[in-house]
Protein backbone atom coordinates (compact mmCIF):
# COMPACT_ATOMS: atom_id res chain seq x y z
CA UNK A 1 0.00 0.00 0.00
CA UNK A 2 1.62 3.71 -0.84
CA UNK A 3 2.82 5.88 1.55
CA UNK A 4 2.04 9.39 1.54
CA UNK A 5 4.35 12.16 3.11
CA UNK A 6 1.69 15.08 3.94
CA UNK A 7 2.32 18.92 5.19
CA UNK A 8 -1.11 19.95 6.83
CA UNK A 9 -2.30 23.20 9.03
CA UNK A 10 -5.10 21.96 11.62
CA UNK A 11 -8.10 23.85 13.42
CA UNK A 12 -5.63 25.58 15.95
CA UNK A 13 -3.29 26.67 12.88
CA UNK A 14 -0.33 24.61 14.14
CA UNK A 15 1.22 23.01 10.88
CA UNK A 16 2.39 19.45 10.84
CA UNK A 17 4.13 16.81 9.05
CA UNK A 18 4.60 13.31 8.84
CA UNK A 19 3.39 9.88 6.56
CA UNK A 20 0.24 8.09 6.52
CA UNK A 21 -0.62 5.27 4.14
CA UNK A 22 -3.57 5.17 1.98
CA UNK A 23 -4.69 2.74 -1.03
CA UNK A 24 -4.56 6.00 -3.09
CA UNK A 25 -4.14 9.76 -3.34
CA UNK A 26 -8.01 10.57 -2.67
CA UNK A 27 -7.87 7.92 0.14
CA UNK A 28 -5.06 10.00 1.96
CA UNK A 29 -6.92 13.01 1.45
CA UNK A 30 -9.66 12.06 3.10
CA UNK A 31 -8.34 10.99 5.70
CA UNK A 32 -6.43 14.26 6.50
CA UNK A 33 -9.93 15.85 6.32
CA UNK A 34 -10.67 13.41 9.18
CA UNK A 35 -8.35 14.25 11.05
CA UNK A 36 -9.65 17.97 10.75
CA UNK A 37 -6.30 19.09 9.11
CA UNK A 38 -6.05 20.94 5.77
CA UNK A 39 -3.66 19.71 3.40
CA UNK A 40 -1.06 21.85 1.99
CA UNK A 41 0.98 19.36 0.70
CA UNK A 42 0.79 15.93 -0.18
CA UNK A 43 3.33 13.29 -2.16
CA UNK A 44 3.52 9.51 -2.43
CA UNK A 45 6.79 8.57 -1.43
CA UNK A 46 8.63 6.17 -3.70
CA UNK A 47 10.60 3.41 -2.14
CA UNK A 48 14.04 4.22 -2.12
CA UNK A 49 15.38 0.82 -0.12
CA UNK A 50 17.08 -0.96 -3.34
CA UNK A 51 19.66 -1.99 -2.07
CA UNK A 52 17.65 -4.31 0.30
CA UNK A 53 17.76 -8.08 -0.94
CA UNK A 54 13.80 -8.08 -0.58
CA UNK A 55 13.40 -11.03 -2.73
CA UNK A 56 14.97 -13.22 -0.34
CA UNK A 57 12.26 -15.09 1.38
CA UNK A 58 12.77 -15.24 5.32
CA UNK A 59 11.87 -18.28 6.88
CA UNK A 60 9.39 -19.17 9.13
CA UNK A 61 11.37 -19.54 12.12
CA UNK A 62 13.54 -16.50 11.75
CA UNK A 63 9.99 -15.24 11.77
CA UNK A 64 9.12 -16.20 14.98
CA UNK A 65 12.38 -15.60 16.71
CA UNK A 66 11.91 -11.68 15.68
CA UNK A 67 8.70 -12.11 17.06
CA UNK A 68 9.30 -13.53 20.30
CA UNK A 69 12.23 -11.00 21.35
CA UNK A 70 9.70 -7.98 19.96
CA UNK A 71 6.91 -9.32 22.53
CA UNK A 72 9.39 -9.78 25.20
CA UNK A 73 10.31 -6.30 24.91
CA UNK A 74 7.32 -4.74 24.87
CA UNK A 75 6.18 -6.67 27.44
CA UNK A 76 9.22 -5.54 29.63
CA UNK A 77 8.20 -1.96 28.79
CA UNK A 78 10.36 -1.16 26.21
CA UNK A 79 9.45 1.40 23.50
CA UNK A 80 8.99 -0.11 19.93
CA UNK A 81 12.14 2.33 18.84
CA UNK A 82 14.45 0.78 21.60
CA UNK A 83 13.26 -2.65 20.55
CA UNK A 84 13.88 -1.98 16.69
CA UNK A 85 17.57 -0.89 17.79
CA UNK A 86 18.23 -3.74 19.71
CA UNK A 87 16.82 -5.98 17.02
CA UNK A 88 18.60 -4.53 14.43
CA UNK A 89 22.48 -5.97 15.67
CA UNK A 90 20.96 -9.21 17.22
CA UNK A 91 19.13 -10.74 14.14
CA UNK A 92 20.84 -14.11 12.74
CA UNK A 93 19.31 -13.39 9.37
CA UNK A 94 21.36 -10.89 7.55
CA UNK A 95 17.77 -9.82 5.35
CA UNK A 96 15.79 -9.84 8.14
CA UNK A 97 18.53 -7.66 9.66
CA UNK A 98 18.83 -5.30 7.14
CA UNK A 99 15.04 -4.66 6.72
CA UNK A 100 15.02 -3.94 10.87
CA UNK A 101 17.29 -1.39 10.29
CA UNK A 102 15.39 0.28 7.59
CA UNK A 103 11.99 -0.01 9.87
CA UNK A 104 14.43 1.44 12.65
CA UNK A 105 15.30 4.63 10.58
CA UNK A 106 11.68 5.30 9.14
CA UNK A 107 10.39 5.16 12.50
CA UNK A 108 12.63 7.36 13.50
CA UNK A 109 11.23 9.38 10.53
CA UNK A 110 7.96 9.46 11.41
CA UNK A 111 6.09 6.34 10.01
CA UNK A 112 4.28 3.93 12.02
CA UNK A 113 5.22 0.23 12.84
CA UNK A 114 2.87 -1.34 10.41
CA UNK A 115 3.82 1.84 7.49
CA UNK A 116 7.85 0.90 8.01
CA UNK A 117 6.75 -2.69 7.77
CA UNK A 118 4.89 -2.36 4.59
CA UNK A 119 7.51 -0.97 2.91
CA UNK A 120 9.15 -4.27 3.29
CA UNK A 121 5.84 -6.36 2.07
CA UNK A 122 7.82 -8.67 0.08
CA UNK A 123 10.12 -9.75 3.20
CA UNK A 124 7.33 -10.01 5.82
CA UNK A 125 3.75 -11.76 5.20
CA UNK A 126 -0.12 -10.20 4.28
CA UNK A 127 -0.95 -11.91 7.55
CA UNK A 128 1.64 -10.42 9.28
CA UNK A 129 1.41 -6.63 8.30
CA UNK A 130 -1.97 -7.10 8.87
CA UNK A 131 -1.46 -8.81 12.59
CA UNK A 132 0.19 -5.08 13.13
CA UNK A 133 -1.70 -2.87 11.82
CA UNK A 134 -4.51 -4.39 14.31
CA UNK A 135 -1.92 -4.52 16.85
CA UNK A 136 -1.60 -1.09 16.45
CA UNK A 137 -5.29 0.11 16.62
CA UNK A 138 -6.21 -1.64 19.70
CA UNK A 139 -3.34 -1.04 21.46
CA UNK A 140 -1.92 -4.85 22.14
CA UNK A 141 0.85 -4.71 19.83
CA UNK A 142 2.55 -6.82 22.62
CA UNK A 143 -0.13 -9.51 22.31
CA UNK A 144 -0.01 -9.93 18.68
CA UNK A 145 3.63 -9.96 18.49
CA UNK A 146 3.19 -13.02 20.81
CA UNK A 147 0.50 -15.07 19.01
CA UNK A 148 2.69 -14.13 15.49
CA UNK A 149 5.69 -16.43 16.97
CA UNK A 150 3.18 -19.27 18.64
CA UNK A 151 1.76 -19.36 14.84
CA UNK A 152 5.25 -19.00 12.99
CA UNK A 153 6.79 -21.81 15.11
CA UNK A 154 3.68 -24.04 14.39
CA UNK A 155 4.70 -23.55 10.50
CA UNK A 156 8.03 -23.99 11.42
CA UNK A 157 7.42 -27.16 12.93
CA UNK A 158 4.84 -28.55 10.06
CA UNK A 159 7.41 -27.17 7.71
CA UNK A 160 10.08 -29.62 9.22
CA UNK A 161 7.82 -32.58 9.20
CA UNK A 162 7.31 -32.41 5.81
CA UNK A 163 10.80 -31.53 4.85
CA UNK A 164 11.81 -34.91 7.34
CA UNK A 165 9.69 -36.98 5.48
CA UNK A 166 11.53 -36.38 2.17
CA UNK A 167 15.03 -36.80 3.56
CA UNK A 168 14.88 -40.74 3.80
CA UNK A 169 13.49 -41.81 0.46
CA UNK A 170 16.17 -39.01 -1.40
CA UNK A 171 19.43 -40.55 1.00
CA UNK A 172 18.35 -44.33 -0.12
CA UNK A 173 17.85 -43.24 -3.80
CA UNK A 174 21.37 -41.62 -3.83
CA UNK A 175 22.71 -44.79 -1.76
CA UNK A 176 21.15 -46.67 -4.79
CA UNK A 177 22.29 -44.29 -7.61
CA UNK A 178 25.64 -44.54 -6.01
CA UNK A 179 26.11 -48.07 -5.55
CA UNK A 180 24.86 -49.42 -8.88
CA UNK A 181 27.30 -46.83 -10.61
CA UNK A 182 30.35 -47.89 -8.86
CA UNK A 183 29.29 -51.78 -9.93
CA UNK A 184 28.69 -50.83 -13.41
CA UNK A 185 31.61 -48.52 -13.85
CA UNK A 186 34.61 -50.07 -11.78
CA UNK A 187 33.88 -53.69 -10.97
CA UNK A 188 31.99 -54.89 -14.32
CA UNK A 189 35.09 -53.76 -15.90
CA UNK A 190 37.03 -56.56 -14.15
CA UNK A 191 34.92 -59.11 -14.95
CA UNK A 192 34.40 -58.65 -18.31
CA UNK A 193 37.82 -58.92 -19.08
CA UNK A 194 37.54 -62.74 -16.99
CA UNK A 195 34.26 -63.56 -19.03
CA UNK A 196 36.18 -62.16 -22.65
CA UNK A 197 39.38 -64.88 -22.07
CA UNK A 198 36.40 -68.15 -22.04
CA UNK A 199 34.10 -69.71 -24.88
CA UNK A 200 31.31 -69.86 -22.23
CA UNK A 201 28.07 -67.85 -24.09
CA UNK A 202 27.24 -64.96 -21.70
CA UNK A 203 24.02 -65.18 -21.19
CA UNK A 204 21.35 -62.24 -21.47
CA UNK A 205 21.03 -60.46 -18.38
CA UNK A 206 25.24 -60.81 -18.54
CA UNK A 207 24.63 -59.18 -21.74
CA UNK A 208 22.41 -56.68 -20.80
CA UNK A 209 25.10 -55.10 -17.41
CA UNK A 210 27.90 -55.19 -19.79
CA UNK A 211 26.66 -53.54 -22.64
CA UNK A 212 24.60 -50.57 -20.21
CA UNK A 213 28.69 -50.95 -18.75
CA UNK A 214 30.13 -49.95 -21.64
CA UNK A 215 27.71 -47.35 -22.71
CA UNK A 216 28.45 -45.59 -19.32
CA UNK A 217 31.83 -45.47 -19.43
CA UNK A 218 32.40 -44.27 -22.91
CA UNK A 219 29.17 -41.97 -22.69
CA UNK A 220 29.18 -40.80 -19.20
CA UNK A 221 29.47 -37.13 -20.04
CA UNK A 222 26.32 -37.29 -22.42
CA UNK A 223 24.62 -38.96 -19.64
CA UNK A 224 25.79 -36.32 -17.00
CA UNK A 225 24.98 -33.32 -19.70
CA UNK A 226 21.52 -34.97 -20.15
CA UNK A 227 20.79 -35.19 -16.75
CA UNK A 228 21.84 -31.78 -16.40
CA UNK A 229 19.78 -30.26 -19.11
CA UNK A 230 16.69 -32.07 -18.04
CA UNK A 231 17.11 -30.80 -14.31
CA UNK A 232 16.89 -27.30 -15.94
CA UNK A 233 14.20 -27.98 -18.24
CA UNK A 234 12.11 -29.19 -15.17
CA UNK A 235 13.02 -26.63 -13.32
CA UNK A 236 12.52 -23.86 -15.83
CA UNK A 237 8.78 -25.68 -16.53
CA UNK A 238 7.63 -26.08 -12.51
CA UNK A 239 8.74 -22.20 -11.91
CA UNK A 240 6.48 -21.34 -14.79
CA UNK A 241 2.93 -20.39 -13.82
CA UNK A 242 1.55 -23.68 -16.32
CA UNK A 243 4.26 -25.68 -14.57
CA UNK A 244 3.32 -24.80 -11.07
CA UNK A 245 -0.37 -25.16 -11.29
CA UNK A 246 0.48 -28.62 -13.03
CA UNK A 247 2.68 -29.74 -10.39
CA UNK A 248 -0.06 -28.28 -7.88
CA UNK A 249 -2.70 -29.92 -9.53
CA UNK A 250 -0.67 -33.53 -9.14
CA UNK A 251 0.07 -32.92 -4.91
CA UNK A 252 -3.66 -32.79 -4.77
CA UNK A 253 -4.64 -35.71 -7.26
CA UNK A 254 -1.80 -38.29 -6.42
CA UNK A 255 -3.53 -40.71 -4.12
CA UNK A 256 -0.37 -41.30 -1.67
CA UNK A 257 -0.33 -37.47 -1.11
CA UNK A 258 -3.18 -36.19 -1.05
CA UNK A 259 -4.22 -37.24 1.75
CA UNK A 260 -1.16 -35.42 3.06
CA UNK A 261 -1.62 -32.30 1.50
CA UNK A 262 -5.02 -31.51 2.07
CA UNK A 263 -4.13 -32.07 5.63
CA UNK A 264 -1.12 -29.49 5.70
CA UNK A 265 -3.43 -26.91 3.33
CA UNK A 266 -6.64 -27.72 5.98
CA UNK A 267 -3.75 -27.26 9.33
CA UNK A 268 -2.55 -23.90 7.77
CA UNK A 269 -6.22 -22.40 6.62
CA UNK A 270 -7.25 -23.11 10.05
CA UNK A 271 -4.23 -21.52 12.09
CA UNK A 272 -4.41 -18.42 9.93
CA UNK A 273 -7.89 -17.95 10.01
CA UNK A 274 -7.85 -18.42 13.82
CA UNK A 275 -5.00 -16.04 14.40
CA UNK A 276 -6.04 -13.55 12.65
CA UNK A 277 -10.04 -13.75 13.85
CA UNK A 278 -8.36 -13.77 17.61
CA UNK A 279 -6.92 -10.03 16.69
CA UNK A 280 -9.77 -8.07 15.68
CA UNK A 281 -9.20 -8.97 11.54
CA UNK A 282 -12.30 -8.59 9.47
CA UNK A 283 -13.20 -11.65 7.85
CA UNK A 284 -12.65 -10.81 4.31
CA UNK A 285 -9.27 -9.93 5.13
CA UNK A 286 -7.96 -12.98 7.07
CA UNK A 287 -9.71 -14.78 3.70
CA UNK A 288 -6.95 -12.94 1.60
CA UNK A 289 -4.38 -13.19 3.89
CA UNK A 290 -4.53 -17.39 4.04
CA UNK A 291 -4.68 -17.06 0.26
CA UNK A 292 -1.13 -15.79 0.67
CA UNK A 293 -0.11 -18.35 3.13
CA UNK A 294 -1.11 -21.28 1.23
CA UNK A 295 1.57 -22.50 -1.61
CA UNK A 296 -0.86 -23.86 -3.98
CA UNK A 297 -2.24 -22.06 -6.78
CA UNK A 298 -5.43 -24.20 -6.86
CA UNK A 299 -6.13 -23.24 -3.46
CA UNK A 300 -5.92 -19.88 -3.99
CA UNK A 301 -8.10 -19.46 -6.35
CA UNK A 302 -10.27 -21.58 -4.54
CA UNK A 303 -10.05 -19.06 -1.92
CA UNK A 304 -10.63 -16.58 -4.11
CA UNK A 305 -14.35 -17.98 -4.32
CA UNK A 306 -14.87 -18.44 -1.09
CA UNK A 307 -13.53 -14.61 -0.74
CA UNK A 308 -16.74 -13.77 -3.08
CA UNK A 309 -18.83 -15.98 -1.72
CA UNK A 310 -18.41 -14.55 1.62
CA UNK A 311 -18.63 -11.27 0.23
CA UNK A 312 -22.08 -11.46 -1.49
CA UNK A 313 -23.11 -12.20 1.58
CA UNK A 314 -22.93 -16.05 2.53
CA UNK A 315 -21.46 -17.60 5.85
CA UNK A 316 -18.14 -18.66 5.71
CA UNK A 317 -19.11 -22.54 6.77
CA UNK A 318 -21.31 -22.68 3.15
CA UNK A 319 -18.30 -21.82 0.55
CA UNK A 320 -16.02 -23.94 2.60
CA UNK A 321 -17.67 -27.01 2.50
CA UNK A 322 -18.70 -26.87 -1.52
CA UNK A 323 -15.20 -25.91 -2.35
CA UNK A 324 -14.29 -29.76 -1.66
CA UNK A 325 -10.67 -28.23 -1.03
CA UNK A 326 -10.52 -29.16 2.74
CA UNK A 327 -11.70 -32.57 5.04
CA UNK A 328 -15.31 -32.39 6.49
CA UNK A 329 -14.42 -31.38 9.51
CA UNK A 330 -13.41 -27.70 8.51
CA UNK A 331 -16.68 -27.04 7.57
CA UNK A 332 -18.45 -28.48 10.31
CA UNK A 333 -16.11 -26.80 13.16
CA UNK A 334 -16.94 -23.44 11.18
CA UNK A 335 -20.26 -24.10 10.97
CA UNK A 336 -20.30 -25.06 15.02
CA UNK A 337 -18.36 -21.76 15.50
CA UNK A 338 -20.48 -19.69 13.56
CA UNK A 339 -23.68 -21.21 15.56
CA UNK A 340 -21.75 -20.26 18.82
CA UNK A 341 -19.65 -17.30 18.43
CA UNK A 342 -16.39 -19.41 19.55
CA UNK A 343 -15.01 -19.91 15.96
CA UNK A 344 -11.75 -18.77 16.56
CA UNK A 345 -11.44 -20.85 19.44
CA UNK A 346 -12.78 -23.90 17.11
CA UNK A 347 -9.93 -23.02 14.17
CA UNK A 348 -7.38 -23.17 16.00
CA UNK A 349 -8.35 -26.59 18.17
CA UNK A 350 -8.70 -27.69 14.78
CA UNK A 351 -5.41 -26.79 13.75
CA UNK A 352 -3.92 -28.37 16.61
CA UNK A 353 -5.82 -31.64 15.43
CA UNK A 354 -4.78 -31.50 11.56
CA UNK A 355 -0.64 -30.50 13.01
CA UNK A 356 -1.41 -34.20 14.99
CA UNK A 357 -2.58 -35.43 11.96
CA UNK A 358 0.14 -34.81 9.86
CA UNK A 359 2.39 -35.40 11.76
CA UNK A 360 0.86 -39.11 12.05
CA UNK A 361 0.68 -39.31 8.16
CA UNK A 362 4.59 -38.43 7.78
CA UNK A 363 5.15 -41.16 10.25
CA UNK A 364 3.11 -43.27 8.19
CA UNK A 365 4.33 -42.33 4.38
CA UNK A 366 8.01 -42.81 5.87
CA UNK A 367 7.07 -46.08 7.15
CA UNK A 368 6.00 -47.13 3.94
CA UNK A 369 8.28 -45.58 1.58
CA UNK A 370 11.06 -47.15 4.04
CA UNK A 371 11.00 -50.83 3.30
CA UNK A 372 9.54 -49.89 -0.36
CA UNK A 373 13.17 -48.05 -1.55
CA UNK A 374 15.17 -51.06 0.48
CA UNK A 375 12.99 -53.64 -1.66
CA UNK A 376 13.54 -51.72 -5.34
CA UNK A 377 17.50 -51.02 -3.88
CA UNK A 378 17.77 -54.77 -3.44
CA UNK A 379 16.37 -55.72 -6.64
CA UNK A 380 18.47 -53.09 -8.55
CA UNK A 381 21.75 -53.92 -6.85
CA UNK A 382 20.73 -58.02 -6.80
CA UNK A 383 19.81 -58.42 -10.69
CA UNK A 384 23.59 -56.54 -11.37
CA UNK A 385 25.36 -59.06 -8.88
CA UNK A 386 23.50 -61.76 -10.34
CA UNK A 387 24.25 -60.93 -13.72
CA UNK A 388 27.79 -61.05 -12.88
CA UNK A 389 27.58 -64.91 -11.15
CA UNK A 390 26.28 -66.05 -13.48
CA UNK A 391 28.92 -66.85 -16.20
CA UNK A 392 30.42 -67.92 -13.50
CA UNK A 393 29.09 -70.92 -12.66
CA UNK A 394 28.41 -71.55 -16.23
CA UNK A 395 32.65 -71.39 -16.41
CA UNK A 396 32.30 -73.69 -13.44
CA UNK A 397 30.07 -76.25 -14.73
CA UNK A 398 32.08 -76.07 -18.34
CA UNK A 399 35.14 -77.01 -16.09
Amino acid sequence: MPVFRYKAINTEGVTAEGTLTAPGRREALDMLRQRQSHPVSLEEEKNRNVNLKRNQSVKAKDLSVFCRQFYSMLNAGVNILSCLDILKTQLENKTLREVTNDIYENVQKGLTLSEAMRRNEKVFPSLFLSMIVAGEVSGTLDNIMKRLAIHYEKEYKLNNKIKSALVYPAVLVVATIAVVTFLITFVMPTYVELFSGSNVPLPAPTLIVINLSKFVRTYWYLIILVVAASLVVLRTYVQSEEGHRHMDELKLKLPILKDLNQKIVAARFTRTMSTMMVSGIPLLQSIESVAGVVNNMVIKEGMGKIYDAVRSGKILSEPVRASGMFPPMVGNMIKIGEESGTMDELLDKAADFFDEEVDRSVQRLTTLFEPLMIVIMGIVIGYIVVAMMMPMFDMVKAI
